[in-house]
């Protein structure tokens, strides 16, 4: 899992080779807690998609950029623009079919 923040975006996000996954989280936020296994395993399991995250408290202005108002918010990114979104706890085959 990378960790994603203002600096690092542009390289790991928006110039990436493969599609690319973001976790909008913060630590106070407990179903962002729930969701967080689930997407490490989804991580482990599906090595041609980059997964990172983002912490909402520590990179507002990225949060910002992409309208996130809920968390746990995921950003599925294609060619560096996002494609997809999913909000709030989903089970691991809700998030495997959002990943397609």
């Amino acid at each position: 899992m990378l960790k994603i923040t203002a600096t690092n975006y542009d390289e790991l996000v928006a110039r990436a080779d493969r599609p690319v996954l973001l976790d909008f989280w913060a630590a106070w936020c407990g179903p962002c807690s729930m969701l967080s296994p689930v997407v490490e395993e989804l991580a482990e399991e599906h090595p041609e998609i980059s997964f990172g995250k983002v912490n909402v408290d520590e990179a507002p202005e990225l949060a910002q950029r992409y309208q996130i108002s809920a968390i746990p918010t995921l950003l599925l990114f294609r060619d560096g623009e996002p494609v997809d979104v999913s909000v709030g706890v989903k089970s691991k085959a809700e998030l495997e079919a959002f990943l397609k």
